[in-house]
């Protein structure tokens, strides 16, 4: 398959109505990962429920009209406790889909009974085999391995489905199937994979040899080919792409407008296209913020960023340099806000490590698995 530059026309801007809405219910962690990226995960700040209820107004609408989703994530939403988080879904409609993305350390049978009550879809963070989760620990430096599996097994006794988010630091020979046969175990039912990203306040190298990436994405779309079970979420990706392109419709794969993201800090401020920018400043972009929602809707917030906010219309301009120099923009849409900015300290740079790790180096790994298991000829 040949990706041509050029082939795919630009996006035009930031769409007015966002898929789904991170919400941050607190700051704080319980855990000290070593590649965390979140500058607060030490202090307990909650969000005040005016924040959850400003953002639900607008929230309740777009739900009325199809499927929209409510992200809590990090610090830990777990740390705010039942009966806060209870308070900060309360303006919610019935109709919003709520998701949460935990380290499942704090997870026993009042939060599945709290889980199973308003039918959240629970993601848990966990990085394969006792041995691969080293940078997983707790504020004291012990290993919190132990603690994650004891949550997940109390997930799987009260039946409830999760999906799980997987880091992988060194993806070296091997590593892939291990780690899928790891969560074929496990028992969850989707499994997104994060190659280790550079941003935020982690400033560990994110380098890796080519080869050895590409071959760590082939190795786990043939291991998920043996047996799967699991939705991976990375390669199916992939392939959706590659049988639009068969199909000459690669052009449906992205949208023409970018998912502004809007993440909703504890404090209401309100950071687009990337949740990792949340909390940073900078000297020449201020906080990265585009409004507060306890100051100005976030319909107006989302509709006003590109003109208001001189770091999003910067990033705009980088997002048509990626499309007209990368033959990789139709799968990916161009490298994201936040590793450009941790990366190169601009917006309108084009490639990035994240891009090579995981979408370039993946697409090319699942090439390479394809080219490798053609069909024999007859």
């Amino acid at each position: 398959m040949v990706v041509r530059r050029g082939q795919f026309t630009g996006m035009h801007g930031i769409a007015p109505v966002p898929s789904y809405v991170v919400m941050q219910p607190t700051t704080l962690c319980n855990l000290d990962c070593a590649y965390c990226y979140l500058p607060f995960r030490s202090a307990d700040r909650k969000m005040p429920v005016g924040v959850a209820a400003a953002v639900a107004g607008p929230v309740n609408r777009w739900a009325r009209d199809g499927r929209f989703s409510v992200v809590w994530h990090g610090g830990e939403p777990l740390a705010a406790g039942r009966e806060h988080l209870a308070a900060l879904l309360a303006p919610f409609d019935a109709g919003v889909e709520h998701h949460v993305q935990t380290n499942a350390t704090l997870i026993d049978d009042a939060w599945c009974e709290f889980f199973a009550e308003h039918e959240f879809r629970v993601s848990v963070s966990v990085d394969g085999p006792r041995d691969r989760n080293g940078d997983r620990v707790t504020r004291g430096g012990r290993p919190a391995y132990d603690r994650i599996v004891r949550g997940i097994e109390t997930l799987r006794a009260h039946g409830i489905g999760y999906s799980a988010l997987c880091v992988v630091s060194d993806p070296a020979p091997g590593r892939a199937a291990e780690l899928y046969d790891y969560f074929l175990d496990l028992g969850c039912d989707v499994l997104g994979i994060n190659i280790e990203e550079t941003e935020g306040t982690n400033t560990r190298d994110n380098t890796h040899p080519a080869g050895q990436v590409v071959d760590f994405w082939a190795e786990l779309v043939a291991a998920w080919r043996r047996d799967p079970r699991i939705h991976l979420r990375e390669i199916e990706w992939s392939l959706r792409y590659t049988e639009a392109v068969l199909a000459g419709s690669a052009d449906s794969v992205l949208p023409r407008q970018l998912d502004p993201i809007p993440t909703v800090a504890y404090d209401g401020s309100v950071v687009l296209l990337s949740p990792e920018l949340a909390g940073f400043e900078d000297p020449r972009h201020g906080d990265f913020s585009s409004g507060n929602v306890l100051a100005t809707p976030l319909t107006e917030i989302i509709a006003g960023a590109a003109r208001r906010t001189p770091w999003v219309a910067e990033f705009l301009d980088g997002v048509e340099a990626c499309r007209a120099s990368c033959p990789y923009f139709g799968f990916c849409g161009g490298a994201h806000a936040a590793n450009r900015y941790f990366e190169h300290g601009r917006f309108d740079t084009t490639e990035t490590d994240h891009c090579r790790n995981s979408k370039i180096r993946l697409l090319e790994g699942v090439l390479q698995h394809a080219r490798d298991h053609q069909p024999s000829a007859v």
